[in-house]
């Protein structure tokens, strides 16, 4: 039953995405002119992912502290990272980012199209020159008034634990100037796990926490800022804030990256 379901689903995420990519291509041409921060382009989108749980007759999300996204502020937000499902209950916010993503996922046909379209932020891991060409792009959003979405722990955890926070977020907050937003994603590890399409019941939770304001984020090390995000995320996860997966897993992996 599992595998019929999950054939089905992934069967309606390809059709969604065929039939709504020509409708994002055309307000994506009829905004260009006037929406240069392409609001109007990221809210369809934020329509378009968000179909993909609430079709979903196994999938439940709950979404809390939406008040802690004052409208029209830029932020650097911070998620944890634990599912492919991750991003589709992000987008349920509603509300206006760029996400940083693998730079792979903008060849994804219709989907990683329409985050090109969107002005999303590509970055190829281990690439230097991708990571300050990452920056640039992130620091250019924030100055334009747009927050951007970044997963501090780089990749997916593998296990559901809390991993290692990299600096690239935090230091990007410090040079912008901005707040950091810390959000915890729960229980899409379940939803759909590591290296896996088979879809299993789920009730997922995506909670804004207060922000770290600007004068913090300014008179903090980056070490410390992150520190400070991650244990407010590992306490609202109920981990005691030790690292879940160790830097050198993720080495071997051939996943890490010393900057982002």
């Amino acid at each position: 039953m599992a595998r019929a379901l999950s054939v089905l689903y992934w069967l309606l995420a390809g059709t969604i995405a065929i039939a709504i990519f020509p409708l994002a291509l055309s307000v994506w041409a009829l905004t260009l002119a006037f929406d240069r921060r392409r609001v109007v382009l990221h809210a369809l989108t934020n329509l378009w992912a968000s179909l993909y749980t609430w079709l979903n007759p196994v999938w439940r999300v709950q979404v809390r502290g939406r008040e802690h996204i004052e409208r029209g502020r830029p932020y650097v937000m911070v998620s944890n990272h634990r599912s492919l499902v991750d991003i589709f209950v992000l987008h349920r916010l509603l509300r206006h980012f760029k996400w940083v993503s693998k730079a792979e996922n903008f060849r994804i046909p219709c989907i990683g199209w329409n985050m090109r379209l969107n002005g999303y932020i590509p970055l190829r891991r281990g690439d230097r020159d991708s990571v300050l060409a990452m920056f640039e792009h992130a620091r250019r959003v924030l100055d334009q008034r747009s927050s951007v979405l970044m997963f501090p722990e780089g990749t997916r955890s593998r296990t559901g634990a809390l991993k290692e926070f990299k600096p690239g977020a935090f230091e990007i907050a410090k040079q912008a100037g901005v707040a950091v937003l810390p959000i915890v994603v729960e229980g899409t590890f379940e939803a759909l796990r590591p290296r896996s399409l088979t879809i299993a019941s789920a009730r997922m939770r995506v909670t804004v926490l207060p922000a770290v304001p600007r004068e913090q984020v300014e008179a903090l090390s980056v070490e410390a800022l992150s520190e400070r995000v991650r244990g407010r995320i590992a306490e609202q996860l109920g981990e005691s804030g030790e690292l879940g997966e160790s830097r050198e897993s993720g080495e071997r992996e051939g996943e890490s990256s010393s900057v982002t």
